[in-house]
Formats: C-alpha cells, sequence, structure tokens
C-alpha cells in the first residue's frame, strides 16, 4: 500500500539548518508529483514546496530562497533542505503528492525553531 515516511525534524535555533527526509513506498515514485506541507498549531496545512517527476519545484513564498526539494528516484526518497530557519517554520512536516491524498498522511515529523 502506499505508505509516506518522514524523518529529520528537531529542534533548531533561529538561523539554523535541518534536512527532513521522505521514504515513499507503494508507488512508482519517479513517475510522482510530490509534495511538502506543513501544519503550524492553530493553522491549516499549507504546500511549503513541490516537485514534478521532471524536477519542476515551487515554492511557498515565505521559504523561497531558504528551503530547497530534492529527490532520489533511485532511493525513493525526498527530502527537503531548510536553511534560515526562523521561529515562523515550526510546524509538523508531512510529505505526500503533488495533489496531496487525505488517505495517505503520515505521522509527519516535528520541527521546532526556537532558541
Amino acid at each position: 500500500q502506499v505508505q509516506f515516511v518522514e524523518s529529520g525534524g528537531g529542534l533548531v535555533q533561529p538561523g539554523g539548518s535541518l534536512r527532513l527526509s521522505c521514504a515513499a513506498s507503494g508507488i512508482i515514485f519517479r513517475l510522482a508529483a510530490m509534495g511538502w506541507y506543513r501544519q503550524a498549531p492553530g493553522k491549516q496545512r499549507e504546500l511549503v514546496a513541490a516537485m514534478s517527476s521532471g524536477g519542476t519545484t515551487n515554492y511557498a513564498d515565505s521559504v523561497k530562497g531558504r528551503f530547497t526539494i530534492s529527490r532520489d528516484n533511485a532511493q525513493n526518497t525526498m527530502y527537503l533542505q531548510m536553511n534560515s530557519l526562523n521561529p515562523e517554520d515550526t510546524a509538523v512536516y508531512y510529505c505526500n503528492f503533488g495533489r496531496p491524498s487525505e488517505d495517505y498522511w503520515g505521522q509527519g515529523t516535528q520541527v521546532t525553531v526556537s532558541s
């Protein structure tokens, strides 16, 4: 079955960096448009970054120039490199298809940016 498993979150100081990973299974990963999403406390889940199967990327305005999405099709894994983190980036981060399916949200990985 389809499964996405996120990892790599943690506590980081403002200005710091983290690299998130998303391991995908049950899909032909190389053909899938994928996305990173986040949900902060009291807010709706939002798209952070997405990548098509061909490698085209798009980013939320709030993370442009700081976050980079990438994928390794041989490893069925997607990444999110996050630099210059600020407290507003604190959230649970999830991966899903580029058009997310409610059936496939995983546990997410918590990112906390605090001094």
